[in-house]
């Protein structure tokens, strides 16, 4: 009996063992037929959460507002023109039920943003009459500041490390579209290309992941080194993410700060100023030339 005791004790610890969330380590989970998950969110409800991949962004966001709501502390080159950086910080959003970011944002004050699909502001403030539609983010750049290392670094073992950590993230390293690295700067740049129109691959949540993970605020229950080169891990100093969405964003002249806005008033009254002068002295220098 003592022993079919112990064997049914250690069968249940087993089977709390394997009932955890391994990709977000705020998730709470309990085993009933299943191994079922779910986060606390900001109005103190359990939000269900699908813990055999990746967390979605905007659930991983949830999840971390009802970390900072608690007072447990704040987690928190462009390729092309129009590529946007997540500047607006950490907020409550509103997910869909398949976990994705609902195109309008809005916040307590009835000020509302348009958002991409990574959940990051892509227009104007506005109100709730704000109109918004759906966007998908499909280029996501990271760029990666790594600190000293004594082991030799290239583009090669770099590329392979990081396609090992992204297989371990369930995405195609086939979608790595470039990896490049300047050794003065101690600079990995990432490049996560999908293509346009393919609404079967987020690439948000491992750039997410990516990010948090090289700020050293992971996300996983069970933290690993996040790239391992040459035997080594690699620590970060810094990290930037930049999304490029199917359509521009819509950011106007009122994204300006007041400095900036100063600084081209200033720079405008210079080129009058200017234009003005030289006009006097092009005048006074005529009025010469007609006197002899």
């Amino acid at each position: 009996m003592r022993a079919l005791i112990l064997l049914l004790v250690s069968l249940a610890v087993g089977a709390s063992a394997q009932c955890a969330c391994k990709y977000l380590k705020w998730a709470t989970c309990e085993q009933t037929s299943t191994c079922t998950c779910t986060v606390q969110v900001v109005n103190d409800t359990a939000h269900p959460v699908n813990c055999t991949t990746l967390v979605s962004k905007c659930h991983a966001m949830k999840a971390e507002m009802f970390q900072l709501t608690r007072g447990k502390g704040r987690f928190g080159g462009k390729p092309t023109e129009h590529a946007v950086t997540d500047d607006d910080g950490i907020y409550d959003p509103v997910c869909e039920r398949n976990g994705a970011f609902r195109p309008q944002q809005c916040n307590n004050t009835n000020q509302c943003w348009c958002v991409n699909s990574a959940g990051v502001r892509r227009s104007d403030m506005g109100d709730r009459q704000l109109k918004c539609e759906a966007v998908e983010t499909y280029w996501i750049r990271i760029d990666l500041n790594h600190r000293p290392m004594n082991t030799t670094l290239n583009v090669t073992n770099i590329r392979t490390a990081i396609e090992t950590l992204l297989q371990q993230y369930n995405l195609n390293p086939s979608l790595i579209e470039k990896v490049d690295y300047d050794k003065d700067r101690r600079l990995i740049v990432l490049d996560l290309k999908k293509r346009m129109g393919d609404r079967t691959v987020d690439l948000s949540r491992v750039a997410h992941y990516l990010e948090k993970e090289a700020k050293n605020l992971t996300l996983l229950t069970t933290p690993t080194p996040l790239v391992t080169v040459g035997g080594q891990p690699m620590s970060f100093e810094r990290a930037t993410v930049y999304y490029v969405d199917e359509t521009p964003p819509t950011f106007t002249m009122k994204k300006l700060t007041g400095g900036v806005i100063a600084v081209i008033v200033v720079v405008a009254l210079a080129i009058i100023i200017g234009l003005l002068v030289l006009y006097l002295i092009r005048k006074r220098e005529y009025k010469k030339a007609q006197v002899h």
